[in-house]
């Protein structure tokens, strides 16, 4: 299988010396789905921020992310081509990053932003076959009868099936998910997890999301990656991880990742990935 992300030897310090990302090594195989797990503030979120060229890491290193070999940022310095492989890169934001004036279709055009020049961007002058790609992702993501209303109208589990249809016409080969359920009821969540999870099916996109419940992950991701205080502390099959195991790795943080998921939410049948051990096997 191809690699779509390398990650190697990433730290970042905040300015206020918090070291945020510690040796953060991982490669992600072209069409995984992988859950990023770990209590509130272990790193989950500038992770994911790093993958898309939105934050540069420290310097001085030998860091150096990768997304279908493709430099990101290497050694703290984000790759000057970086529109380029961006713009292979979803990101679903938890806060949906819909223009709430604007209808929605127009909000899902912004996805093909980077195939057009300036001034049709510029002047939204899309052309029917622009806006028929829209529709058809709206429809994918069950919204297609929403797409002349204003994104400000939608309930939040819309907003974010919106956001996914962005990244469907975008064309992207890599989605970053981040936290994009933690903010909705159960059953927005279940959608949006099942939509997620039939783009990694059916499109073959390569999928990581981000999530606080390790049930979800469960059911939905068939490899985990948990991150402790910046530091990955398990990567390997969803289906080896255990309440004493998480407990092990947390303590009495676990209780955090340990809430259940939904009770409608279902077994998905997800694609065979490859063979993973446990970080600590594998150091």
């Amino acid at each position: 299988m191809e690699t779509a992300l390398r990650i190697h030897q990433l730290n970042k310090h905040f300015a206020n010396g918090r070291h945020a990302l510690r040796d953060i090594n991982i490669s992600v195989q072209r069409g995984e789905m992988v859950a990023l797990i770990g209590a509130s503030g272990s790193g989950k979120s500038t992770l994911l921020r790093h993958v898309a060229g939105l934050v540069a890491a420290d310097g001085g290193s030998d860091s150096l992310i990768e997304i279908d070999g493709r430099c990101v940022q290497q050694r703290g310095r984000i790759h000057r081509d970086i529109r380029k492989v961006r713009a292979q890169v979803g990101f679903v934001f938890q806060q949906f990053n819909l223009v709430a004036r604007l209808p929605v279709l127009v909000n899902v055009l912004v996805g093909s932003l980077h195939r057009m020049p300036w001034w049709r961007s510029w002047t939204r002058a899309f052309t029917a076959a622009e806006r028929a790609l829209a529709l058809d992702a709206l429809a994918r993501v069950g919204i297609a009868d929403c797409h002349a209303q204003r994104a400000s109208t939608l309930s939040g589990g819309q907003q974010q099936r919106a956001a996914i249809a962005r990244t469907l016409v975008q064309g992207a080969k890599v989605v970053l998910a981040d936290e994009p359920i933690a903010s909705l009821d159960p059953e927005s969540s279940r959608k949006v997890m099942e939509i997620l999870a039939r783009i990694n099916r059916e499109d073959r996109s390569t999928v990581i999301v981000s999530l606080h419940q390790v049930e979800i992950a469960m059911k939905y991701c068939p490899r985990v990656i948990a991150l402790k205080q910046g530091e990955v502390v398990y990567d390997g099959p969803s289906s080896a991880l255990s309440a004493p195991l998480l407990r092990e790795l947390y303590g009495a943080a676990a209780d955090e990742l340990l809430s259940p998921a939904p009770a409608d939410a279902p077994n998905v049948h997800v694609l065979p990935q490859p063979a993973l051990v446990p970080w600590a096997a594998a150091a």
